[in-house]
């Protein structure tokens, strides 16, 4: 028998960071868990590192982790980067098609997808992922995959996800300083949407919500692809801040009380409902109100909820995604807060649990989990697969990794 293939993802996140070992038995499509390990991160603001020795350190500690329980050495991972330094654009490419019988080849679609590539960047921001959502072969739109038609003019509408040089290579850094390889780099808002999304949902229209503890990326699916990601600068740190402020506590006590206590519904709480400081906390000693504290929380997470429909609005989709919104990233389990997104956002609200996974479910049952689970599902398609692209440098190469198969296994 031979042996199941390991893979591993590293979630750099700004509160943990996580890392989850899996294997890929021959032919299998879903990859059993082995191992799992987590660390505060504590090198790191809003996705960037500001600390490298320390990042290293995290980095370590969870990888250290992840390999005692799974019993196997982690040489390789699928290193998830995400932060307020992303950001998407639409771009497209247009080429004439180069077979003397005008029949569309892969060949001709790497070149369209290169030329997509021919946008205004700025040059301090590196290409992430390109997206191919549709193509257009002479007048036919809508195109999901050309290869095998025939066409005289190829053109392709993609979606561009870039990320600040300095940021993606400060956290490359420290990733190969603590001792493994880096395998590919996927934007962390898609990683999150394929572990939490079904096919069905991404054809009907859907949007994911990750909510961090730095930000919030804002991943919109329709028609089976990608139609806009992007990254909103509140995060569960900023509702730790507020209650820190609001409650004038130490952001500690803070943090403890507001998973300890926290809802995002004032009205479940009675004005005369108490929390002693002095339980949870050496410092802070006196005693707050709950409902205050709830009314907090609900302040901020409103606010997050109106930027996510200020962000739908932008594309037209505000209130107009049939499969609704979909809730995931560890700030999500706050009580309350599907109410509080459904009433926001006039759209139906489910938490994200990742899915199609083997092993050990009972540790990453969890919304917090959906990155680095997706990560591993990205990682087991791209492993299941032969190359299909002459793809030319190694940023391309990262972009568009395996990228034959996995257009046409991107819509349903």
């Amino acid at each position: 028998m031979p042996k199941a293939r390991v893979i591993a993802s590293l979630d750099i996140g700004s509160s943990k960071i996580r890392t989850v070992v899996g294997t890929l038995e021959d032919k299998s499509q879903v990859p059993n868990i082995i191992g799992v390990g987590i660390a505060p991160s504590t090198g790191l603001r809003k996705g960037a590192v500001i600390d490298v020795e320390e990042t290293i350190n995290s980095i370590s500690s969870s990888l250290e982790d992840a390999e005692r329980m799974a019993g196997e050495p982690i040489n390789h991972v699928f290193l998830g980067i995400g932060g307020n330094h992303i950001e998407s654009i639409n771009s497209k490419g247009v080429i004439a098609v180069s077979h003397a019988g005008n029949e569309i080849t892969e060949d001709d679609v790497d070149r369209v997808l290169e030329a997509a590539q021919a946008v205004n960047i700025a040059g301090n921001r590196r290409i992430l992922r390109i997206i191919p959502k549709s193509f257009t072969v002479d007048e036919q739109k809508g195109v999901k995959y050309p290869v095998g038609m025939t066409g005289i003019r190829l053109e392709v509408d993609a979606h561009i996800i870039t990320g600040m040089i300095p940021s993606v290579k400060n956290i490359e850094k420290c990733v190969l300083q603590a001792g493994v390889d880096i395998d590919d780099i996927i934007p962390s808002c898609l990683a999150s949407a394929e572990a939490v999304l079904s096919k069905r949902q991404k054809e009907l229209g859907v949007v994911v919500v990750d909510i961090g503890c730095g930000g919030t990326s804002v991943s919109v699916f329709e028609e089976g692809t990608t139609l806009h990601t992007g990254v909103i600068p509140v995060g569960g740190e900023n509702v730790t801040n507020d209650i820190a402020i609001g409650l004038r506590t130490s952001v500690d006590t803070a943090e403890k009380i507001k998973i300890e206590y926290g809802t995002c519904n004032p009205a479940d709480v009675n004005d005369r409902e108490i929390i002693d400081l002095s339980l949870v906390s050496k410092i802070d000693t006196q005693k707050v109100s709950k409902k205050l504290m709830a009314e907090i929380i609900q302040a901020r997470y409103h606010e997050l909820f109106i930027l996510v429909k200020d962000e739908l609005a932008k594309i037209h989709r505000d209130g107009m995604l049939p499969a609704g919104v979909v809730l995931t990233g560890a700030a999500v389990k706050m009580p309350g807060t599907i109410d509080l997104a459904r009433e926001t956002l006039n759209l139906p609200v489910q938490i994200g649990f990742p899915q199609n996974f083997d092993g050990v479910v009972d540790k990453i049952d969890d919304p917090a989990y959906a990155t680095a689970i997706g990560l591993i599902l990205w990682g087991s398609r791209l492993e299941n697969r032969t190359y299909g692209f002459s793809l030319k440098g190694l940023d391309f190469r990262k972009a568009f990794g395996g990228m034959k198969d996995w257009v046409k296994n991107l819509f349903p």
